[in-house]
């Protein structure tokens, strides 16, 4: 079990940084894609929390999980609105002539 940690802990670290650094170079124009693609990405990450719960292992793999489904669904609800928020930047208050 031990080794089993430090291993998740490792991946996690280094996943966290390779997103951070990743993340912060897209320039400005390529935000709202990018949102659309983490926020498919979330999404299989709400399936992947959803099964940890389900199999219900053991006390702390069910309080963990359900951790991990309410933040994964609240990126992805933030992220669709973040998306919305910018899309509707985009649109013109004019008149459109017919």
């Amino acid at each position: 079990m031990g080794s089993a940690l430090i291993d998740g802990l490792f991946v996690f670290m280094l996943a966290g940084f390779i997103g951070f650094e990743v993340i912060r170079r897209v320039s400005p124009l390529l935000h709202t894609p990018l949102m659309s693609l983490t926020n498919a990405l979330d999404a299989i990450a709400v399936v992947g929390a959803i099964v940890l719960v389900g199999e219900h292992k053991s006390n702390l793999s069910f309080i963990l999980g359900m951790i991990a489904v309410v933040a994964a669904t609240s990126n992805v609800v933030g992220g669709f609105l973040i998306t919305d928020r910018m899309l509707r930047m985009f649109k013109s208050s004019r008149p459109t002539k017919p």
